[in-house]
């Protein structure tokens, strides 16, 4: 039996939790979230990286769907009420695979199903506006994680690529992390300052996740999570979730990639702007400027790093699928996940390491947030702390 063969064999008895996908967005972008015209029962190369034949091939048993919107949205929450609806169509549309999951159990219920468990993050603290009522509104429609910041910063947190103005979490970014907690709700850490990182970790009584962020000690990038955050994992518990996306893995992608979003801010274009004028830009600046390749290897170097610091109770798999216009090779869509499996074996990783990689780490995490929130909810009332009173 080839590595490959062992790998998919693991992967039917410990599918893959994957923290961050984001489909939800590319469906609106690219299809108006018109469900006929990009229909995931089938396969849709050339047009999105996910569809269900390709995420059955790849062994993912649990899926979180990103119900991403970006910050400069002019009504950042109802366009994230309406990601909220696009998964639940989703769910509806294709109930034959995709099981809805709010909890540890629920996860495990889906496994034993053989549908593909989903569940719903928030990426950015934009999406609840200031508001902790927001904040419980979006729990109570199903989101089981808020990434606290996207690209830039909000109010009373700081972002890992923006100018620092909070240094961390404020009163108020601190009272969302204790309400989050008390919600069970899981703290997703990608994106933020590592000055928001530390403050969260100070702050949350429950285990944190990285939905989507790999080492920064491998490729410098401010996504990245530093050491001496891996090293807080294991004491809070947490799951760092290693993502796929070129430039935040290769340092040659890194600085290819500076130059890239330069070229799409001079043709008057967002530098994360995936549609098709957008693409044709791209492929334009890669035929001048040929686009440096991240591999399988690479991944599995930030995996190696990341647990030889964490430990491997404390690392888990989120791709960015759908949500970057670049992969790696052998990591192109969401069928790829055995490809990384076979390379870890390879450097001799146990099929109990990676059992605990690919699906038993996020599930417990979400597990031990609820049991937190379940402690708090006996003895806290709901916050109705503003940020005015917090931070004013």
């Amino acid at each position: 039996m080839t590595n490959l063969d062992e790998a998919r064999a693991l992967l039917r008895e410990f599918p893959v939790v994957d923290g961050h996908n984001d489909l939800p967005w590319a469906l609106r972008e690219k299809g108006g979230y018109d469900l006929d015209r990009l229909d995931i029962a089938g396969h849709q190369h050339g047009h999105l990286h996910t569809d269900i034949p390709r995420l059955r091939a790849g062994g993912v048993g649990a899926q979180y769907w990103s119900v991403y919107v970006p910050a400069e949205q002019p009504d950042p929450v109802a366009a994230t009420l309406e990601q909220i609806d696009c998964v639940r169509q989703l769910l509806d549309r294709y109930q034959a695979d995709l099981a809805p999951a709010l909890t540890a159990a629920d996860m495990e219920a889906a496994r034993g199903e053989g549908r593909i468990a989903s569940l719903m993050g928030a990426e950015g603290g934009h999406s609840i506006a200031n508001s902790l009522g927001t904040l419980r509104g979006l729990y109570a429609l199903g989101v089981r994680y808020m990434t606290l910041t996207h690209n830039s910063n909000v109010d009373w947190a700081d972002s890992a690529t923006d100018t620092p103005k909070a240094n961390g979490l404020t009163a108020f970014g601190r009272e969302v992390v204790r309400e989050m907690n008390r919600l069970g709700m899981l703290v997703d850490l990608s994106h933020v300052a590592p000055s928001t990182m530390r403050d969260a970790l100070d702050t949350s009584t429950a285990p944190v996740v990285f939905s989507h962020s790999s080492a920064r000690a491998v490729c410098d990038h401010p996504r990245n999570i530093p050491d001496d955050v891996l090293e807080r994992l294991p004491a809070n518990g947490g799951v760092a979730m290693v993502t796929f996306v070129p430039k935040f893995v290769l340092q040659a992608a890194v600085d290819w990639t500076a130059q890239a979003d330069e070229n799409m801010r001079a043709h008057g274009l967002h530098h994360l702007d995936t549609t098709a004028e957008a693409m044709k830009v791209h492929r334009a600046f890669e035929e001048r400027t040929p686009r440096p390749i991240a591999t399988v290897p690479v991944i599995a170097d930030h995996l190696d790093h990341m647990r030889e610091v964490a430990g491997i109770d404390h690392l888990g798999i989120g791709g960015d699928y759908d949500g970057t216009a670049f992969t790696p090779d052998g990591l192109s869509d969401v069928s790829g996940y055995p490809n990384l499996l076979a390379e870890l074996l390879d450097r001799g990783w146990s099929k109990a390491d990676l059992a605990k990689l690919t699906w038993q780490n996020s599930v417990r995490v979400l597990g031990a947030a609820e049991d937190v929130a379940r402690d708090l909810r006996s003895k806290q009332a709901p916050s109705n702390a503003t940020i005015e009173s917090l931070d004013g």
